[in-house]
């Protein structure tokens, strides 16, 4: 299965687009929860270098700074993006690629 990128073009104002019209007939599913991830980088620690970790402690991760997210849907890769700051110094992402999967095979 190979994963390909397509990156979303940006609304008139050049910003991000906004989200699609509802599709008629999809109302039923527009209450089912999901369970959305962003992941910004994996580390592997041995249990005791997990135990030794105290607060303020770092943890390098496998990315580089302004490297895409990876962003999962009920743990599927759907998107990639940036990291934003939001109001009040909290974080959000960005969507910036869909990650279109190959259905084949």
């Amino acid at each position: 299965m190979s994963n390909a990128f397509e990156p979303l073009p940006p609304d008139q104002a050049g910003g991000t687009r906004s989200a699609p019209a509802p599709v008629a007939g999809l109302e039923a599913v527009y209450d089912v929860p999901v369970q959305v991830s962003a992941v910004l980088g994996r580390a592997t620690l041995q249990v005791s270098q997990l135990l030794k970790l105290g607060r303020g402690a770092v943890v390098e991760l496998d990315r580089k700074l302004g490297e895409a997210v990876d962003i999962y849907v009920n743990n599927r890769l759907v998107a990639r993006g940036e990291v934003v700051m939001v109001e009040d110094n909290r974080l959000g992402v960005t969507m910036t690629e869909i990650v279109k999967l190959d259905r084949a095979g």
